[in-house]
């Protein structure tokens, strides 16, 4: 990408490129590549929380099950419920 704007600026009638064109140019290339670097670390990292994110919720749900499986086994207690007599 950077390197067509080389050419095209070495195309124009001047032979030869200001150092000040050629400084931008370089600024330009370098901005792009740290953007691409940044925007490979920020893919990983979202793939290691989806990662993490997973990994929990399959513990969650185990321990949810394992809960749900003790629960069903202890009986329920059932109150009994109070007569009430004549209120006075």
């Amino acid at each position: 990408m950077f390197v067509a704007e080389l050419d095209k600026m070495a195309d124009k009638k001047s032979a030869e490129l200001s150092p000040e064109s050629i400084a931008r140019a370089e600024r330009r290339r370098l901005a792009f590549e740290e953007g691409v670097q940044a925007m490979a670390d920020i893919e990983r990292t979202a793939i290691a929380i989806r990662k993490n994110m997973e990994r929990l919720r399959a513990l969650r749900e185990a321990k949810e099950a394992e809960e749900a499986k003790t629960q069903s086994a202890i009986p329920v207690a059932v109150e009994k419920k109070r007569k009430e007599g004549p209120s006075k």
